[in-house]
């Protein structure tokens, strides 16, 4: 089986572990706080025995024996085919842990940051091995959420990205392969843009927050649950994309023109929004609607891998 390493054991590192041992890997784990690494194994085996509670894993504990987690660095990442870092998000951490991660791991081994905004040119620049560096940008939680953003820096051998995309189409993702590097990639981006809007709506006293998250919830999000934006305007129009943009296009560019302006997430704004927001802001009310959201995520998932497929075949 293909060895994987999950270098830094929170939430995001733990999730890949949970993807990749899931999926028949072999994980070894390390983090520098070696009783946080232990830790965050505990916390799989409960991720992993919820998603077999929805039929997502056969054997959880199985899937459990396939984790270690590893002493040393260097012990995490000897035989590996893949490394996944999930260190802290900051260019100098990362520029230092892909140095020591490419002075020690495997010359064939690749190496993946899940960093949601840096790219892969800003950290992997100066080393020896830069041509096996990239990122692979996830989406919170991964094992439930499974696109994954492979984004290459310019000397990123291609080769490489290809044999980075089979590894994660192994292990249940589906990857996307930016073209080009773009802090954020697609994802962020995406979700800045709608966020955005979002709240200059509400800063602007348009409709409440709570309306606003009806409208995607009960909305746009029902259609984003099994298309994309642009299957989506495809068929809001007889003629496809061409007709759509013909008919709205304009419009639509007089709001994108209309929202550009200001800060939408300024403390003045922020303090409108939660003038208006139920529910208090503390570690124990997010952690419960965490867990409450991973159930309906991982519903979600059960349903959408029995789904059929679409009548094109895409």
């Amino acid at each position: 089986m293909t060895k994987i390493a999950i270098v830094g054991s929170g939430l995001i590192g733990r999730a890949w572990a949970t993807v990749f041992a899931s999926h028949g890997f072999d994980v070894a784990m390390y983090d520098i706080d070696h009783a946080a690494a232990k830790a965050a194994r505990t916390h799989i085996g409960r991720n992993l025995r919820e998603l077999a509670g929805y039929g997502l894993v056969d054997d959880p504990k199985e899937s459990l024996a396939r984790i270690r987690v590893a002493d040393r660095l260097q012990d995490a990442l000897k035989s590996v085919a893949l490394v996944q870092e999930n260190g802290p998000e900051t260019v100098e951490a990362k520029a230092a842990l892909f140095a020591e991660m490419d002075r020690l791991a495997p010359r064939s081994a690749i190496l993946a940051s899940s960093t949601s905004f840096i790219v892969a040119s800003r950290f992997s620049k100066s080393l020896k091995g830069r041509h096996r560096c990239l990122v692979a940008h996830p989406v919170n939680p991964p094992h439930l959420v499974p696109i994954v953003e492979l984004a290459p820096a310019p000397w990123t051998d291609p080769e490489v990205v290809e044999r980075a995309r089979k590894i994660y189409l192994r292990a249940g993702q589906v990857p996307i392969t930016l073209r080009k590097e773009m802090p954020g990639f697609v994802l962020n981006r995406l979700q800045a843009v709608l966020l955005a809007e979002a709240f200059r709506i509400v800063g602007a006293g348009v409709a409440s927050p709570q309306d606003v998250d009806k409208t995607i919830r009960d909305g746009l999000g029902l259609r984003w649950s099994f298309m994309g934006p642009f299957e989506t305007i495809e068929l809001n129009a007889p003629g496809g994309i061409p007709d759509y943009c013909a008919r709205y296009g304009k419009s639509l560019t007089d709001m994108v023109a209309q929202s550009a302006a200001g800060d939408p997430f300024g403390a003045e704004n922020v303090s409108r929004i939660m003038s208006e927001w139920t529910g208090q802001q503390d570690a124990a009310r997010v952690a419960a609607l965490s867990k409450w959201r991973d159930g309906r995520l991982a519903a979600l998932q059960a349903h959408k891998r029995a789904a059929r497929r679409k009548p094109n075949g895409q």
